[in-house]
């Protein structure tokens, strides 16, 4: 009797086992990648790109069918945030038979490198993509030391 038990116990192991290492497989192995291409896909939320100019941060995000009413910018200190907005785009009269780029919304918070000045930040959006221009804090700008 006791013999059946540990067998049935045995084979509960060894499935348990088999189905772990199959989770690890598919996991590591077999999980399709799947390219990020649309930003309203993936987590993160837009594709940004941060410059340091020694002078200034230049940032740049990608933001696609967003008009400039639909964005909001927040700087406080060295932390930044960007939230936007897509609205939905339906035609009256018209029958819709796909919807790809639908309404959406993000945002995405960043810890600047330093300290900027708040009250020369420039915002521009041309062609779908944001650019923020923000001037380094005095303290935060590189300056070059004269050895006597």
């Amino acid at each position: 009797m006791w013999t059946r038990i540990r067998d049935f116990d045995r084979m509960f192991q060894a499935m348990d086992l088999l189905h772990s290492r199959l989770n690890g497989v598919v996991q590591n192995d077999v999980q399709p990648r799947l390219p990020a291409a649309a930003w309203g896909i993936t987590e993160s939320g837009p594709r940004t790109n941060m410059y340091d100019t020694g002078e200034t941060l230049e940032i740049r995000v990608e933001v696609p069918g967003i008009k400039k009413d639909d964005l909001n910018i927040k700087l406080q200190g060295n932390y930044l945030e960007i939230r936007g907005t897509r609205k939905a785009e339906s035609q009256e009269g018209f029958l819709t038979h796909r919807v790809e780029r639908g309404a959406t919304s993000f945002t995405r918070s960043f810890t600047l490198p330093s300290e900027v000045d708040s009250n020369k930040v420039e915002a521009t959006l041309k062609d779908g993509i944001l650019t923020l221009v923000l001037d380094k804090a005095e303290p935060a700008k590189p300056k070059q030391i004269a050895i006597n």
